[in-house]
């Protein structure tokens, strides 16, 4: 039995002279301290988050966000008779998020928080498909045209059944392109879905081209297909730093669009948005009436209960930067990506695919290896995750699936010296490779397994 002295150096306590529960449900109960620090210590073997160049999502907020977000731990938002106000900031991001994305009425847009885009780009392809349905349908099984994706589309498609057209690359592509759309549309398509912002390179889907070609589709065969835009990271960057972008509700043929407020909206993780272009956008069958815990409620939601300081973290954040502060934010780290992608180009085997340019993508840089090296993109990524570095090197999508990239996204937090530091180790990981060439390439599946979204495959 531990004694007050014991106590006063943690680790003299018994608990710590066995390991930590691993398999089964544990018996004894531990301190809170104790079971803290197993934890705490545990966490240290992670990766340092700002130091993970191959996520999208947010890992810098400042201390008022934290501060709202540890006020709402306790808020669930479906509850919306017991926590009114947390609705109403809810509704208002929606309006403020719409009004951003030029919806014709944005006090009149139907809209949502998700517990990220993805479940938000399930919610537009969902109503896609019933608003398809509703017309009378086809003849055989839905689909959706798309480039590239994010996994989600295709865990849409598989879990809603229906069909994915994914474009293939071709010649030197790295996008699906408005020429491209024809040949996979029938009286099927509930949607095409552009990538305003897509995973593998970080380049921007031509929006406006692929409306104009479904016009076309339409004058010629009277086919009448609907755009969803999946906006996970582009949604709030266009609208600030490259505003003559049309890609948005400003497109008549544009019925919805999903973006994450976690990535460039520059919340904490787990909140995202779906709007609708119209109320009738919306089938009025996917919306529940619930009635839960003495109040009554309308819900069009995959999740059910979920935090609600999510989307009262991302009001704040609108609230506090307004447009000016968006555009001076996003515009900073758009010039940190510049300066990345201009370090990278002297240092002479890359070719640039993305270069932080605001008009053609996100903040994001991709790049390719050009001539022969000595070493492979793979081998470049494990030298630098040994420096705590996590860039993702991964294969492009089908037709160029034998040609590998690489792909570091910048978020708000990193600066234009953490670029210079990652740069210096870019330089030592080359020398390094140059003077030891590994005696057996490094592959995809040994330098951890990506999935075409870099995250980890769970084994």
């Amino acid at each position: 039995m531990a004694t007050s002295r014991d106590a006063d150096d943690l680790f003299a306590l018994p608990a710590f002279g066995r390991a930590a529960p691993k398999a089964g449900f544990p018996e004894p109960e531990l301190l809170p301290q104790v079971a803290y620090e197993i934890v705490h210590d545990e966490l240290a073997l992670d990766g340092v988050s700002r130091m993970n160049l191959a996520t999208f999502c947010t890992t810098w907020i400042d201390d008022q966000a934290r501060r709202l977000m540890f006020e709402s731990l306790d808020k669930n938002i479906v509850d919306k008779d017991e926590y009114p106000q947390t609705a109403e900031l809810e509704h208002r991001a929606v309006r403020m998020v719409a009004d951003l994305w030029h919806a014709p009425d944005p006090v009149a847009t139907l809209g949502t928080s998700t517990i990220g885009s993805s479940e938000a780009a399930m919610l537009g392809g969902l109503a896609a498909k019933f608003r398809w349905r509703g017309r009378g349908g086809g003849t055989g099984m839905p689909n959706l045209v798309c480039g590239p994706v994010q996994v989600c589309w295709e865990k849409f498609a598989r879990y809603f059944d229906v069909e994915i057209r994914q474009i293939p690359l071709r010649g030197d592509r790295y996008t699906m392109h408005p020429d491209d759309i024809a040949a996979h549309c029938d009286e099927n398509t509930i949607m095409v879905v552009p990538t305003f912002g897509q995973t593998f390179t970080g380049l921007f889907e031509d929006v406006a081209g692929i409306s104009k070609a479904l016009d076309d589709i339409q004058a010629s065969t009277g086919l009448d297909i609907p755009i969803h835009v999946d906006a996970a990271s582009g949604g709030f960057l266009a609208p600030f730093t490259a505003p003559e972008l049309v890609w948005d509700f400003r497109l008549p043929r544009v019925r919805s669009i999903n973006a994450s407020g976690h990535k460039t909206g520059l919340a904490p993780l787990g909140v995202g948005w779906a709007i609708w272009r119209e109320a009738a956008d919306l089938p009025a069958e996917l919306i529940f009436d619930v009635t839960y815990l003495g109040g009554s409620m309308a819900t069009f939601n995959l999740n059910f209960s979920r935090p609600g300081g999510q989307a009262i973290t991302q009001y704040y954040e609108f609230i506090r930067l307004g447009r000016l502060g968006y555009t001076r934010l996003q515009s900073a780290i758009y010039h940190v990506a510049r300066h990345l992608a201009e370090g990278l180009a002297e240092l002479g085997p890359f070719e640039l695919i993305h270069a932080g340019d605001p008009s053609r993508g996100i903040t994001a840089v991709s790049w390719r290896l050009t001539g022969d090296p000595g070493f492979n993109l793979y081998e470049l990524s494990d030298r630098l995750r040994a420096r705590g570095w996590l860039i993702a090197a991964y294969p492009l999508p089908n037709n160029r699936d034998d040609e590998v990239i690489m792909r570091a996204v910048l978020r708000h937090g990193f600066t234009h010296d953490m670029v210079d530091l990652l740069l210096d180790d870019v330089r030592r990981g080359i020398d390094h490779l140059t003077v030891h060439p590994p005696s057996v390439p490094l592959t995809r599946h040994d330098a951890g397994g990506f999935t075409h979204d870099a995250t980890p495959l769970v084994p």
